[in-house]
């Protein structure tokens, strides 16, 4: 352990507050994958407490994590090379959800597309920040990414709610409509679906979550709700008005 700037106790393991340590649930060792998984993380998350990309860096021995707000050539050697050397169709896909101008594909009908001797091929692209900067993030980087990845998106999870912190397990932070999930539970379940052992993966990513979720919750003093005043009309202020409180 070592003191933080503000006396707090930080554990060196998984560099969080002592007092929310998850190293009792990172694996002992990182977890190999043969996708390689890159991921694009928002300056402003870098000191987010609640962000995830940390610990998946710490479970994933594949994984890379670069900071910015787009990507653009000479950014990765990976991305580059892809870039330039990229076939049709290619193993690279970016995950976020499509338009109706810009339609993404079911990342199980996207696996599909390749045999299977071709899994140790994939490259997965993840864009990590708030909704809004994600949104930003991949539209700054599509003139770059478009031309070999595919958007690629996953099945809409009716379990996952997105309307209040820690509602439910796996929910870390306020989403903006139901079926958000952090960076780290989207990746476990990409996983699942393109590596051999994926549903071992997924399992083991969604558990650190999933603590981590219930730490932080621990910590949430209960609020109750003040119920909401109906607007009176006028005929019910003249009824109060008329009435006499003495007694």
């Amino acid at each position: 352990m070592e003191e933080a700037e503000r006396g707090r106790r930080i554990c060196l393991g998984c560099e969080r507050p002592a007092s929310v340590c998850l190293c009792d649930f990172i694996p002992g060792e990182s977890l190999s994958t043969s996708t390689q998984i890159v991921i694009l993380q928002h300056p402003h998350e870098q000191r987010h407490p609640l962000a995830t990309v940390p610990l998946l860096n710490k479970c994933l021995t594949n994984c890379q994590t670069l900071i910015g707000r787009r990507l653009r050539h000479g950014h990765s050697p990976l991305l580059d090379s892809l870039h330039d050397n990229h076939p049709n169709p290619t193993h690279a896909a970016f995950l976020f959800p499509g338009t109706e101008q810009t339609p993404s594909v079911d990342i199980n009908e996207w696996k599909s597309w390749f045999a299977e001797g071709d899994v140790n091929k994939f490259v997965l692209i993840v864009f990590d920040g708030t909704w809004k900067h994600a949104k930003e993030m991949v539209a700054a980087s599509l003139p770059f990414v478009s031309k070999f990845a595919t958007r690629v998106s996953l099945t809409y999870d009716i379990h996952v709610d997105g309307e209040t912190k820690f509602s439910s397990d796996l929910t870390l932070r306020k989403e903006p409509f139901g079926g958000c999930m952090s960076t780290m539970e989207a990746v476990a379940r990409c996983l699942r679906v393109l590596e051999p052992n994926g549903v071992e993966i997924e399992s083991r990513l969604v558990q650190v979550v999933r603590m981590m979720v219930r730490m932080q919750a621990s910590f949430l003093k209960p609020t109750n709700r003040r119920p909401k005043l109906l607007k009176r009309s006028k005929d019910d202020e003249k009824k109060i008005n008329s009435k006499s409180f003495c007694t």
